[in-house]
C-alpha cells in the first residue's frame, strides 16, 4: 500500500483525537453492527446456513478440549487425513456468538480437498480476556493429539475474523500452526476499554499491555491480514499497523484489502470456493 494511502486511511481514524470524543462517538468507532446497514440480514444468513450445513456436513461434533462449557471443537474431516486444514476461530468482541453459527467456513476451503476445524472459546463475562487467549493453545493441543484419530492430521492454517482475528495473533507462535490468516481484527485493546464493550470485558493494564498484538514482539512465522475496504478506520488501521510492524522485524506475510468488503461481507472472501481469501489460504502452503 502507498504510503498516501495510508496517510489518508490513517487520517480517518477517529482514535487520533480519542480524547476529545463523546462516549457515544467512542462506542461507534468499534460498533461494526451499526456501521453496516444490513447487518442484521447478514448475520441471520450466515446463521441460517451455518446451521443447515452443520446438520449435513461430514463431521465430528462437540468434541471437548477443555472443562468450560464452550471448550468443544467441531471437526470437518476432509477424505484425506493428511489434508491440510483450516482452523477458524469465530468473532464477537469476545463476548458473543459460537463456533455452531460458523459451520458455514468450511465451504470455500473444503472444496479445494481441506479439512476445517471450528473450536468455540469462553466469553465475557463470565471469563476474562486473558482466560479466553489461554484457552486457544489447549483447543490448538487436543487438535496435535487427537486431531488424527479424526482424521484431521495435515498442517493447519489458523484463521479467525474479529475478536477472533486477535486470537490468531496471539496463538501464531503454537506449534500446530504452520501460517496464520487473520480477518478484519482488533490489535490494540487500549481504546477498547474506552468503550461499552468493556462493560463485559473489563480490561486489566495488565491486559492491555500483554494481550494487545501491536504492543508485543513479532512472531517469525507467515500471518496473512485482510480487512474489508469499507471497514471501519480503526479496523483497516489495526490491520495496516500490524502489517508495518511485522515488515520491520523482517516477519513474512501479507497485507490484504478485500476490495468492496465491509465487516460481514468479507467472510465471503473465506467462505466462497473461489474468494480471495480461500486462495490465501492456499498460499499459505507453498
Amino acid at each position: 500500500m502507498a504510503e498516501n494511502a495510508r496517510s489518508t486511511i490513517r487520517s480517518l481514524d477517529p482514535r487520533g483525537k480519542w480524547s476529545e470524543l463523546s462516549q457515544a462517538e467512542r462506542n461507534a468507532a468499534y460498533d461494526n453492527n451499526a456501521a453496516v446497514k444490513n447487518s442484521a440480514a447478514l448475520i441471520a444468513e450466515r446463521n441460517d446456513a451455518s446451521s443447515r450445513l452443520r446438520g449435513t456436513l461430514k463431521s465430528h461434533l462437540d468434541l471437548p478440549y477443555g472443562e468450560r462449557a464452550n471448550n468443544k471443537i467441531d471437526l470437518y474431516p476432509a477424505a484425506k487425513p493428511d489434508a491440510p486444514c483450516l482452523v477458524f476461530l469465530h468473532g464477537g468482541y469476545w463476548q458473543r456468538n459460537s463456533r455452531e453459527l460458523f459451520a458455514m467456513m468450511v465451504e470455500g476451503v473444503a472444496a479445494h480437498g481441506w479439512s476445517v476445524a471450528i473450536p468455540g472459546y469462553s466469553l465475557a463475562p463470565e471469563v476474562s480476556l486473558s482466560d479466553i487467549v489461554a484457552e486457544i493453545p489447549r483447543a490448538l493441543d487436543w487438535l496435535a493429539a487427537h486431531g488424527a484419530s479424526y482424521g484431521v492430521a495435515g498442517p493447519v492454517v489458523l484463521s479467525g475474523w474479529s475478536a477472533g482475528a486477535h486470537l490468531v495473533a496471539m496463538a501464531l507462535d503454537h506449534p500446530r500452526v504452520h501460517a496464520g490468516l487473520a480477518l478484519s481484527g482488533v490489535y490494540e485493546l487500549a481504546p477498547i476499554r474506552d468503550t461499552g464493550l468493556n462493560d463485559a470485558l473489563k480490561l486489566t493494564d495488565a491486559e492491555i499491555a500483554t494481550l494487545s498484538p501491536l504492543r508485543l514482539p513479532v512472531i517469525q512465522k507467515r500471518l496473512d491480514i485482510a480487512y474489508g475496504s469499507n471497514e471501519l478506520p480503526a479496523l483497516v488501521c489495526d490491520s495496516i499497523n500490524l502489517h508495518d510492524k511485522r515488515v520491520a522485524a523482517g516477519a513474512p506475510g501479507k497485507l490484504i484489502p478485500v476490495e468492496g468488503a465491509d465487516h460481514f461481507t468479507i467472510l465471503e472472501a473465506l467462505r466462497r470456493p473461489d474468494g480471495v481469501l480461500v486462495e490465501a489460504a492456499r498460499r499459505l502452503l507453498d
